[in-house]
């Protein structure tokens, strides 16, 4: 189906117009977006193209291009006209998605968005097991006027390699005496990456269910283990005028060290890359504590990989891509994990669910699958108090 077929290109310029900004007649084709960008290191890409078509309403609804863009961050930050190419990205996405025009590849996005209306969370896992990853440990439920909530996320609560990190957050904050409970079954997805999928209502559905539960139980701090939870609770859940206090657990770790609360014991003598996650790094200046928490292990040899910081290489997990299949050959995650075997790293390190689910894919796919270790930083601080 392409713009004809939906609405003539007026109405689809409008929609944009609404959905985006008007931020599209502002791009002079620089092309600085397509020169940043992590696709043209795997394959021909061009923002600049999608943002040109877009504005005068010649985008084809049915491309796959418009469902490329991870929501990295690196175009607006090198954008010298302030286009929003994320928020221009989504517009598209939103008119697609409420025609129902889904290229092949993006199909599964209605698996996800049918399993997050029923059940809260986008692996079609039952809601009833939510807190199930809290079995055996002393995991309280939230009550008012205890010191912190902590939110796991999706992720953390479900994929059987992600609830390792839950479970090293929950063993942390009690071997730090912190008062601590989760929400469990009255937990729901964030809604970050299916809003940026373009399912605007879905977002707003789950964003309030969890904004109700956060009020009911009288939760004033969150903790949160994913940056995708981080970002949409301090940056769009405003949105719905509620603040509430959000720390990620790269954070809270390096607090808790540099109070005493957290006493490290053990040496680590591994050599260490850290991969800074989008959300977190670029989208909201999270670079320093992570690294300082490591910083603070006896042994630990911490190394600096190409494309750090605020240039870091997405893993490309973001903007809804962590559900859609990406063939090998044109995997950021691959370039990463081979970035980190170069580097003679031990361990690739990093602190976001989508990115340890995208590097462990990748090792897979090594010759040597044995080459770098995927961990959690809180796995790592797990392991040396």
């Amino acid at each position: 189906m392409s713009a004809e077929n939906v609405a003539d290109y007026k109405e689809i310029v409008d929609v944009i117009k609404v959905n985006g900004g008007d931020a599209f007649k502002y791009c002079y084709q620089c092309g600085l977006c397509d020169v940043v960008c992590p696709w043209n290191r795997v394959r021909k890409f061009s923002m600049r193209k999608l943002v040109r078509e877009a504005f005068f309403g010649l985008t084809e609804i049915e491309s796959e291009e418009i469902w490329r863009c991870t929501t990295c961050g690196k175009c607006p930050q090198q954008c010298p006209r302030d286009v929003k190419q994320i928020d221009s990205g989504v517009a598209l996405r939103r008119i697609a998605t409420e025609y129902g025009v889904f290229p092949a590849h993006v199909r599964p996005i209605r698996t996800v968005t049918a399993s997050l209306l029923g059940e809260g969370n986008p692996l079609n896992s039952d809601r009833s097991k939510r807190a199930d990853w809290a079995e055996g440990l002393n995991v309280k439920t939230f009550t008012e006027g205890m010191e912190i909530l902590y939110f796991p996320g999706c992720y953390l609560s479900y994929d059987p390699r992600l609830k390792k990190v839950a479970r090293a957050t929950a063993n942390i904050l009690n071997k730090a005496g912190i008062d601590f409970g989760i929400l469990g079954t009255r937990e729901s997805c964030c809604g970050e990456s299916i809003r940026k999928a373009g399912a605007e209502e879905l977002f707003k559905r789950l964003a309030k269910d969890n904004i109700k539960a956060f009020i009911d139980s009288g939760v004033k701090k969150i903790l949160v283990s994913s940056p995708h939870c981080y970002h949409t609770f301090k940056n769009e859940y405003p949105e719905f005028r509620v603040n509430f206090e959000i720390v990620h657990i790269s954070q809270y770790l390096f607090q808790l060290i540099n109070e005493g609360r957290l006493v490290i014991k053990k040496e680590y003598a591994k050599k260490v890359a850290y991969h800074d996650p989008c959300y977190l790094g670029r989208h909201n200046g999270i670079y320093d504590e992570p690294r300082e928490a490591l910083k603070k292990i006896p042994g630990l040899e911490l190394a600096e990989l190409p494309d750090s910081r605020a240039d870091s290489l997405c893993c490309g997990g973001g903007g809804g891509r962590i559900w859609m299949e990406t063939p090998k050959g044109e995997r950021f995650s691959d370039i990463r994990l081979e970035q980190a075997v170069n580097a003679g790293a031990d361990i690739l390190a990093t602190s976001c669910p989508y990115c340890i689910t995208n590097f462990e894919d990748s090792r897979l796919s090594l010759e040597n699958s044995e080459a770098a270790e995927i961990r959690d930083i809180t796995e790592i601080i797990e392991e040396v108090i």
